[in-house]
């Protein structure tokens, strides 16, 4: 995660709610990037590169990263863009193997409370039209579709889904 002092996160929590396996959220360090790059192969056929990460983490005021861990192994993570009171998901994913546990839904979760935390009231995120499990996730945190990306995505041109959702009310 980036920014100034005033707009950081918490630097690590942990969150346990009844039934649900002990995980840890904390912001995204550079020395996170080879096992990020190892989710990012298991999640998306156009992976983001090392450097694309160390540019956002480095360079990139807007951005804000998160990482949810299980003892020393990063199993997930989150990105997004603030940018005044609007959150823009960069990014979210969950190792293949931990997949199916809820882990997505709690990923997603911190990743709201940190954007109302930072002071975002709307979050927007972009998902293939194809990917129905990630939009049934994201409409359990009221994100609802309002518009096309034709073309979107360049390995094999698919639409992406548009969706907003309104988080400052959220708990």
């Amino acid at each position: 995660m980036t920014g100034q002092d005033a707009s950081r996160m918490d630097t690590a929590r942990s969150v346990l709610h009844q039934g649900e396996e002990a995980v840890t959220f904390r912001e995204m360090k550079l020395e996170d990037i080879p096992q990020i790059i190892e989710v990012e192969h298991e999640s998306f056929t156009v992976p983001w590169t090392a450097e694309a990460f160390r540019n956002e983490l480095m360079h990139n005021q807007y951005a804000h990263y998160i990482v949810m861990e299980q003892e020393d192994l990063i199993i997930g993570y989150a990105g997004m863009w603030l940018i005044f009171d609007e959150a823009h998901i960069t990014n979210i994913a969950v190792r293949e193997k931990y997949r199916g546990k809820k882990l997505g839904y709690r990923l997603l979760r911190e990743l709201v409370r940190a954007a109302r935390t930072l002071g975002a009231d709307k979050m927007t995120l972009e998902v293939r039209v194809s990917n129905q499990v990630a939009q049934n996730l994201y409409a359990k945190f009221g994100f609802r579709p309002v518009g096309l990306r034709k073309g979107y995505y360049s390995d094999n041109h698919e639409d992406a889904l548009i969706m907003w959702a309104e988080v400052r009310d959220q708990e």
